[in-house]
């Protein structure tokens, strides 16, 4: 099968499945249930922080940020700080992150590097078989990448049974801050350069060097045909610190 066909398969998956747990009546509904689940107003603020605390159920992610709220998060992967099961930091989410991701209602977790992807686990089903997670990889760093995951973004937006995704790297620093940027760009009227200032304030300083990123950040250019109301961007966008 080409994985072509295989992301078909596992996107059109999750758009005719149901969650139990996010079974929302409305985009509105979903935005304040997480809003007050994680209780973070701004963009740079954390939910867990480096080494993966400060959310005991979200534990195997690292340094999750709000993208939009009720809709998309950021991040790394815990794996060099992970108090049980430590491996190198070059490597997907562990196994418990997928898992909490899941208990908390994400309908999908994409891993935005390549290594070791491979041998992870792809589909994750709650024990009741009502709830699932895709687990994808999808760099967004080509013009059909990026508008794969705005599209992902649109299906979570309009289908209120849809939970969240996760998108992370390995820090949730760089690439994650890169595709968070575009979004932001998209769906948030960010400007390039608000965007560039964005991805930096979020590196936690380590932005030395990162030169393909940041050139990615300041030539991001929008999708003409993707668009949300106002409406709904008042609802999702969460704020950004210093713009």
């Amino acid at each position: 099968m080409k994985k072509t066909n295989y992301n078909l398969i596992l996107l059109t998956f999750i758009f005719i499945n149901t969650l139990a747990y996010s079974q929302f009546n409305s985009l509105s509904e979903k935005v304040n249930f997480y809003k007050d689940k994680f209780k973070v107003n701004c963009a740079n603020e954390k939910i867990t922080d480096n080494r993966g605390n400060g959310y005991d159920d979200l534990y195997g992610t690292r340094n999750m940020r709000t993208i939009l709220y009720g809709v998309a998060y950021r991040g790394g992967a815990n794996n060099h700080y992970h108090k049980s099961n430590q491996r190198h930091n070059h490597n997907p989410l562990p196994e418990d992150g997928l898992v909490h991701l899941l208990e908390n209602g994400f309908s999908m977790a994409n891993y935005l590097y390549g290594t070791n992807f491979k041998d992870s686990k792809k589909l994750y089903m709650s024990e009741n078989g009502k709830d699932s997670l895709i687990y994808t990889q999808n760099s967004g760093n080509s013009r059909a990448q990026i508008r794969k995951i705005f599209e992902q973004i649109i299906a979570v937006i309009e289908k209120p049974e849809l939970g969240p995704i996760y998108l992370h790297c390995w820090n949730g620093w760089h690439q994650s801050g890169y595709v968070s940027s575009a979004i932001l760009m998209q769906f948030c009227g960010l400007s390039n350069e608000d965007a560039f200032q964005y991805w930096m304030d979020n590196t936690d300083g380590v932005n030395k060097g990162y030169e393909n990123v940041k050139s990615m950040v300041r030539n991001f250019q929008k999708f003409d045909d993707i668009k949300i109301d106002e409406k709904i961007k008042k609802e999702i966008c969460p704020c950004i610190k210093n713009k």
